[in-house]
């Protein structure tokens, strides 16, 4: 079972609105921390009511890199949208990130109807950021050398 899958068991369990979105929150509460210096600008993800930051770095085969992410937020509930975006791109291949549909994996939660237009929006962009690094590692000739995409 996928990460994913196990978070689609997880959320069927729950009854109501209430609960899906207090295990949001504690999903981000358990998103490993994000050092101070990557709370930078370059980091920033654009297109977010909240403040968010993301940070990825690609590694394995150049033709096809694996990627994983790190992140963070001001807003509680949007680290736990960060934390599900995770979920469904951090550890898979540049290829996969481009090809899977975050959308989707939200309607089998049951948030894509509870979520505000601005966290709809903001989860948006989050995605966007996650695959414009996936397509910039499949570009970037040091993609093997496990440096972030931006180059540290």
């Amino acid at each position: 079972m996928t990460a994913i899958d196990d978070l689609i068991a997880d959320f069927d369990i729950l009854d109501d609105w209430e609960d899906r979105y207090r295990h949001v929150i504690e999903l981000g509460r358990q998103l490993p921390p994000l050092a101070g210096a990557a709370h930078s600008p370059e980091n920033k993800v654009r297109g977010c009511a909240s403040q968010v930051w993301i940070i990825s770095a690609a590694s394995g085969n150049t033709a096809d890199p694996v990627l994983s992410f790190q992140g963070d937020s001001d807003a509680l509930i949007v680290k736990g949208l960060i934390a599900i975006a995770f979920m469904i791109y951090s550890g898979k291949t540049a290829r996969e990130i481009l090809a899977t549909d975050a959308g989707e994996v939200l309607g089998r939660l049951g948030l894509a109807g509870h979520l505000t237009q601005q966290r709809s929006n903001g989860f948006a962009s989050m995605i966007a950021r996650i695959k414009q690094d996936a397509r910039a590692a499949l570009q970037a000739p040091a993609a093997s050398s496990g440096r972030g995409i931006d180059g540290r």
